[in-house]
């Protein structure tokens, strides 16, 4: 047995180390929790103003260590109001609203993220780009809006465990409509300075500052190309 010591000893050496690498996987599910602001005709340049709770579902198919592809469903709520506005209204009016959102994002990151090896640049903590499209969606308590929206943004996760993530992120959508802010009871603030505009421009926005935890599901078959050769 002696002869044999040095090797068991190095390949009881090398176990831990084959162990330790990680799996890549194809996807992530997981939810996100946080709060939402609306930016409109009842608060044009106040971040965080009126903020209100949201959260969500969240999925992301992984195309390679800094290229993913998120989808959520969200439920937010937003509201504002016109007193203290620096802009001068007729009038002080204010809302409350409930909206959900459904989208699909792009997500680029800086570097290579997981527990890959170090001289490949993996790295358990990435900040990463955001954009994307979705749609918006508002009920009662005023006629039903549906509406395309725009996200951009920023994020930042860390590889907690192998298979568990968490991050934040935050997200300005961009909607196509302004109505977002009219209710039963603030009907004037459906263009209260009666100026014509297209595209995006003078449209509701809403924004999502979330915290989000994920788990890695469906793993890649490493080997598969070297058992179809």
């Amino acid at each position: 047995m002696k002869p044999f010591l040095p090797f068991l000893v190095f390949a009881l050496a090398l176990f831990p180390k084959v162990e330790a690498q990680e799996d890549i996987y194809k996807m992530e599910l997981g939810a996100m929790l946080g709060g939402s602001f609306y930016l409109g005709d009842a608060n044009y340049t106040s971040l965080y103003k009126g903020t209100r709770p949201m959260g969500g579902i969240i999925a992301r198919y992984i195309f390679n260590p800094r290229i993913a592809l998120k989808a959520n469903l969200a439920m937010a709520g937003i509201k504002g109001s016109t007193q203290g506005n620096e802009n001068k209204f007729p009038f002080n009016t204010s809302f409350s609203r409930t909206l959900y959102d459904l989208g699909v994002q792009a997500e680029f990151g800086f570097w290579p993220y997981g527990l890959g090896p170090d001289y490949l640049g993996y790295k358990r903590c990435q900040p990463y780009l955001i954009a994307g499209m979705g749609l918006t969606y508002a009920g009662k308590p005023a006629e039903s809006v549906i509406a395309v929206n725009f996200p951009v943004g920023i994020g930042l996760k860390y590889k907690l465990k192998p298979r568990w993530n968490v991050g934040v992120e935050f997200t300005m959508r961009f909607s196509t409509s302004d109505n977002l802010d009219v209710t039963n009871a603030t009907e004037a603030l459906n263009d209260p300075y009666r100026i014509k505009s297209g595209g995006i421009k003078n449209k509701d926005s809403y924004s999502f500052t979330s915290l989000f935890v994920t788990y890695d599901l469906f793993p890649q078959c490493k080997n598969c190309n070297k058992l179809e050769n």
